[in-house]
């Protein structure tokens, strides 16, 4: 059993102990927090009073890059929410202080989302040829120029940022506290920008406010390969001589009319090619709850000395020192280039 502890008490850290609580191999011993109170999972106020094999950062992004020194301090190996550090200086700091002790990881869970993981199995396998663009239109920052840069397969090198904003009405019927009953548009600001990676590899950024939760926008995800397209759910490619192929990305989901196996996500295939199974069947998580847990059970892989670093903080912050820049560019207007930083 490897143990962790989140430091924070707030819905993230709670889905953190709550999704430990369904894996054998994974234990939460308990949350620090500044001021005690009642909590579903043993409460220290310090990291002093416990000793885990790895602790998870579930704090606002101010508070990050200290809560991640005292565990590095402590020898402990960090697994820190998105951002690790909220600007550059500070992300820079970070890095001179804990890159060299290789204990850091980012909770950089995108790529690990169901949907998002089928994808990229399909991309890797070569089923669209040399990938050269991705498009995003789903998530912001970070996280979106993760999904970028993973479906791209680029690294932490230099990046040409020119962006955009543009403010339109918009109903926003929901948010992350549920439905808002509210159906007079608002002003909803768009963020556009091209990302250029060199070698003719590029992304472009496109995010809405709150278009995580509303659903009046649509998702995008395009991978433009040298053989073909990935577009959300469907490739289209070139399969041989004369010979162009067009199929969808299928989900097998259980629980439907007489299927009584309950409702869960089983399986992401392509014909025949099955391109993602879901580790945790009979648990019925939602895609986030996959991702999050499958993230936890990597970090504590990774902690025993039996898997690969899930997500590296040089590539944490590189996801966001990049995000920085689409801000810069899209505020002044001007072309942002990041050149390379020292986690290169």
């Amino acid at each position: 059993m490897t143990s962790f502890a989140v430091v924070g008490s707030g819905w993230r850290a709670e889905m953190f102990w709550r999704l430990a609580a369904a894996l054998p191999d994974v234990e939460c011993v308990g949350a620090v927090v500044r001021t005690p109170r009642e909590l579903p999972v043993p409460v220290f106020t310090s990291l002093d009073e416990l000793r885990p094999d790895f602790v998870v950062t579930a704090v606002p992004w101010a508070a990050n890059p200290s809560v991640i020194m005292e565990a590095v301090e402590r020898g402990l190996p960090v697994l820190a929410e998105t951002p690790p550090a909220p600007d550059e200086a500070k992300l820079r700091a970070l890095w001179q202080l804990t890159g060299d002790t290789g204990l850091v990881q980012v909770a950089e869970q995108y790529l690990l989302v169901p949907a998002h993981a089928a994808r990229l199995a399909a991309v890797r396998d070569g089923l669209i040829g040399e990938p050269a663009q991705v498009q995003v239109s789903s998530t912001h920052m970070y996280h979106a120029v993760s999904l970028i840069r993973g479906y791209l397969g680029v690294g932490r090198g230099p990046v040409t940022v020119r962006a955009t904003r543009t403010t339109a009405p918009l109903v926003d019927p929901l948010t992350r506290a549920g439905w808002t009953d509210d159906a007079e548009p608002r002003a909803a600001t768009t963020t556009i920008a091209t990302l250029d990676f060199g070698d003719g590899r590029s992304g472009l950024y496109d995010f809405t406010d709150n278009q995580w939760h509303n659903q009046l926008r649509f998702r995008r995800i395009v991978v433009r390969g040298s053989h073909g397209e990935l577009q959300n759910d469907e490739i289209v490619r070139l399969a041989g001589p004369r010979t162009i192929l067009r199929a969808p990305l299928v989900r097998r989901q259980t629980g439907y009319d007489l299927d009584l196996d309950d409702f869960d996500t089983d399986t992401i295939a392509l014909g025949e090619r099955v391109l993602f199974r879901n580790p945790f069947p009979g648990r019925r998580w939602n895609d986030e709850e996959i991702a999050m847990a499958t993230m936890l059970r990597r970090m504590a892989s990774w902690v025993r000395g039996e898997g690969p670093p899930p997500y590296p903080l040089a590539d944490g912050a590189h996801d966001h020192l990049v995000a920085l820049a689409i801000e810069e560019a899209a505020d002044t207007g001007e072309t942002v280039t990041v050149d390379v930083p020292p986690w290169s």
